[in-house]
């Protein structure tokens, strides 16, 4: 659907993330796996391509296609379930970049396969993000991620094939003829805030909506990041609060689609950093399943928040990674139930052990699953001596000028 010169454009932007998500440059004859959905192969080709005029070695990897991955749940016994391929831990534990390209040609495919099953997959595969994130913490590593527009996205959606694709193009700047340029300039507005929000010592975010109440507890050594070439396109600023702090009510007005399912209307409450009551509207069984996936799974991971000055998204994309980001009238919060993001350590991440992430509150989980509020909302930092700053009203960061 994107014409041969807008998929240029979008392999400069994701080589741009992959870069700037790096702690350290790539060097020569590093490796980078290119790992794609069906419909997503010419830009593959074209990233294939780039990153062979790098001189690095890259990998490529088409992921299942529907009826693959349908027969697999269908059919796969417990052992067929976690099996897991041989030499993926050693190519994981060998990579210095990894590129993801969605272009999903169903989104429900999946909605009658038991939520158990598909758990039961993504923990057995934890041990392959456990990998990664090492890699990444040690600065050997970095990864991004994008979708392309397909039928089925904008018909769940409820949108035309040509408006979800400018409404893509209008999201990850790609009408422009540098969209790197710009990208650039966001992340040197951006890490403005960021010093500011990490200069505030804080007891706690209070979160505020017609349907939101909810205190979250930054916790020891932590930091917001974002724009950091992790998901294009990204816009959020976020971090991973210490979990046991969390309290009180959540809800996500924006719909999502999860391991084949439709999940709308989810309303959180919790109780000492745990889920202790979800309903939703629609898809409540699948998500109540995902909560028992494993010990985190009804635990945040991530706290985060999207300024609508710089998101051009302003409507129901039916692909998380837009509506996570959304702007629109009044921006987006939005939290994730399940694991955290060592990245937002203020400190050496490379030195944390499993112990020490579990005393400072970082979450554990083969789970993440980010739900977004778009409604108008206030959040006051209330800091350690006792002041209050409103840090995001209106859809924006009050950052002082």
């Amino acid at each position: 659907m994107l014409t041969y010169a807008e998929l240029n454009r979008y392999a400069d932007v994701l080589i741009w993330a992959l870069k700037t998500a790096r702690k350290t440059p790539f060097k020569k004859q590093d490796t980078i796996l290119v790992q794609y959905d069906p419909a997503a192969i010419r830009i593959a080709e074209i990233l294939y391509d780039r990153i062979l005029d790098m001189e690095i070695n890259p990998v490529q990897r088409m992921v299942h296609t529907v009826a693959m991955e349908l027969n697999f749940y269908k059919k796969a016994n417990d052992r067929q379930l976690i099996f897991q391929t041989p030499g993926d831990k050693e190519l994981f534990g060998y990579l210095n970049g990894r590129i993801f390209l969605r272009a999903p040609d169903s989104l429900t495919h999946l909605k009658d396969v038991d939520p158990q099953k598909i758990g039961k997959v993504l923990v057995a595969k934890k041990q392959l993000r456990d990998i990664m994130d090492k890699r990444e913490e040690a600065g050997h590593y970095s990864w991004t991620l994008c979708t392309l527009p397909t039928e089925e996205l904008a018909t769940q959606a409820r949108m035309t094939p040509e408006a979800y694709k400018e409404q893509l193009i209008k999201a990850c700047y790609l009408d422009l003829d540098d969209p790197v340029s710009k990208w650039r300039g966001i992340l040197k507005e951006v890490t403005g805030i960021k010093n500011w929000l990490n200069r505030l010592s804080v007891k706690y975010f209070h979160v505020e909506s017609s349907n939101v109440d909810l205190t979250i507890t930054p916790g020891e050594k932590r930091k917001w990041v974002g724009v950091s070439g992790h998901n294009i396109p990204s816009f959020e600023l976020f971090l991973s609060p210490d979990w046991r702090g969390t309290e009180g009510f959540y809800y996500a007005n924006l719909p999502s689609f999860r391991s084949g399912n439709y999940v709308e209307g989810i309303r959180i409450t919790f109780r000492k950093g745990k889920v202790v009551s979800l309903t939703s509207e629609t898809g409540e069984d699948f998500a109540v399943k995902q909560l028992a996936m494993d010990r985190g799974a009804c635990r945040v991971g991530e706290f985060s928040l999207t300024d609508r000055r710089f998101s051009r998204i302003d409507r129901f994309m039916a692909d998380t990674l837009f509506d996570e980001n959304h702007g629109g009238e009044y921006g987006n919060c939005h939290i994730a139930l399940g694991s955290s993001y060592s990245t937002t350590y203020n400190g050496d991440s490379a030195i944390l052990t499993k112990e020490m992430k579990k005393k400072m509150g970082f979450n554990d989980s083969a789970l993440h699953w980010d739900i977004v509020n778009t409604e108008d909302k206030t959040i006051t930092a209330h800091l350690t001596s006792g002041r209050k700053v409103v840090i995001y009203e209106g859809g924006i960061f009050k950052h002082p000028s």
